[in-house]
């Protein structure tokens, strides 16, 4: 799910010294929580998915959420090393994953607040240590190489402690604002969504459109599904999603060199000769054929997840989304980044978004199909 993704995190600490030429309108912005920053990680799915999250509670006007996404985290890579184990090391086990995993986890595990489990680091450029993740998977690799045959019912000690000692321990129950909760019941009082609320988008030709089908891409460990769109609508409903007040997650190719955080501009430079004259130059047309082809040459991966929130306009009316990163309040635009139509088109791997952001009969459509 990221190329490098330590490497890019670390943009936020450069300064943007280059002055500002393109001025945007905002259309529409819906509420979100602050930006934050994943630091050296690769779980920008678990920090995405967690913002829409909290922009759904925002939406039905509660008070502002900060969830724990170190909670997540931990969970999940549970799971996943279940998984590792049971298969005896033939699926993924990395950092990465999808949005559905999030609300997954919260369904399966529970959800608590930012404050009562910050993890070890909490929000800093140095949560989630990227090294953790191969001293877990080293941990399971000798677990089933020591014992090809009979794995020990104790094996999933030795990688808590392991776990523990970078994440630290969740509380098993906490008070919070009065009142006293388990995961379970903190996350069934105020996030009432399931899973099975929120659908996936995306738009390929390997697969029938108006049809559903398992993302054929290495962090979709889960096996989540997608529906499939003609690319038109793909872009037509995320825009209509976002007038109706909901925001979505996003994944995405960010390895395109258009891709600039540190100018808060990212569009779809196709040829060498472009990059030169970013941002004033002419996007190529985008057509369904040329997603597809950047997709199975594998040009086109799943390399990041952030959360779109708006719609804006440049000076000239070209369209652009609004999207937040996570990887802290860079410059000019403090962590959110202004992405052009076309390198949406081009480089989404899929969406999230509540169900009842769809417009008329669209969800009615791709449920039956």
């Amino acid at each position: 799910m990221k190329k490098n993704y330590f490497i890019f995190s670390l943009i936020i600490t450069i300064s943007v010294t280059n002055a500002q030429t393109k001025h945007f309108t905002v259309i529409k912005n819906n509420a979100a929580t602050p930006v934050k920053n994943q630091g050296h990680s690769g779980t920008c799915w678990c920090y995405s998915s967690t913002a829409m999250t909290e922009s759904e509670l925002l939406l039905k006007k509660l008070p502002e959420p900060d969830l724990s996404e170190t909670y997540t985290v931990y969970n999940l890579y549970i799971d996943k090393a279940v998984k590792y184990i049971r298969r005896r090391g033939n699926t993924r086990f990395t950092e990465g994953g999808l949005g559905q995993d999030m609300l997954n986890a919260v369904a399966s595990f529970g959800a608590m607040p930012q404050e009562v489990y910050p993890g070890i680091g909490g929000d800093t450029i140095m949560a989630h240590n990227y090294k953790m993740a191969g001293r877990l998977k080293n941990y399971l690799d000798s677990v089933l190489a020591a014992n090809p045959d009979t794995i020990p019912l104790n094996w999933k000690d030795g990688f808590v402690q392991i776990l523990n000692s970078y994440l630290g321990r969740p509380p098993g129950e906490f008070d919070y604002q009065g009142k006293h909760y388990t995961p379970e019941s903190f996350a069934a009082a105020y996030i009432s969504e399931k899973p099975s609320d929120f659908i996936g988008l995306t738009s390929f030709t390997h697969h029938p459109f108006y049809t559903a089908f398992a993302m054929e891409v290495p962090d979709n460990y889960n096996s989540n599904i997608y529906y499939n769109l003609p690319l038109d609508e793909l872009i037509s409903t995320t825009k209509a999603c976002i007038e109706k007040g909901y925001t979505l997650t996003w994944d995405a190719d960010i390895s395109n060199m258009g891709f600039r955080q540190e100018t808060g501009i990212a569009e779809w430079v196709a040829n060498a000769g472009d990059s030169a004259a970013f941002p004033f130059f002419t996007e190529p047309a985008f057509t369904q054929a040329a997603r597809q082809d950047l997709f199975d040459r594998q040009v086109t991966q799943d390399d990041h997840l952030m959360q779109i929130t708006g719609i804006a306009k440049d000076e000239n009316g070209k369209a652009y989304f609004i999207v937040k990163n996570s990887w802290g309040e860079a410059e000019p635009y403090k962590g959110y980044i202004y992405v052009s139509i076309p390198y949406f088109a081009i480089n989404t791997i899929s969406v999230i978004v509540n169900k009842k952001a769809l417009p008329g009969n669209a969800l009615k459509r791709l449920v039956m199909n």
